[in-house]
């Protein structure tokens, strides 16, 4: 079973800042600079983890993982034009 996770990173350093990006992209969705929206299974999470953990200096860099819920309702302000899969939307 999949399950909605939003994924949010700080990291110092360009080269890192664009493997984390790299690595990222192919599981989610990029929905703001450093924010993915993933639905993954649990072994894909955990993948994932595994991936970015061999990428950052974890002395340097901050990397956060939300679950988030099954249902979702997103206000979206200003620009966002990326809308992830089974998200309901509520523009303002």
């Amino acid at each position: 079973m999949k399950a909605n996770y939003l994924v949010c990173y700080d990291v110092r350093e360009e080269r890192r800042l664009a493997r984390v990006y790299k690595y990222t992209k192919q599981r989610g969705i990029h929905i703001q600079y450093s924010v993915f929206y993933c639905r993954l299974t649990w072994q894909e999470l955990i993948e994932l983890k595994s991936g970015l953990k061999e990428i950052i200096n974890e002395n340097e860099d901050d990397i956060r993982i939300y679950p988030l819920p099954q249902e979702m309702k997103v206000l979206v302000m200003g620009c966002g034009d990326r809308i992830p899969e089974g998200v309901n939307i509520f523009l303002s």
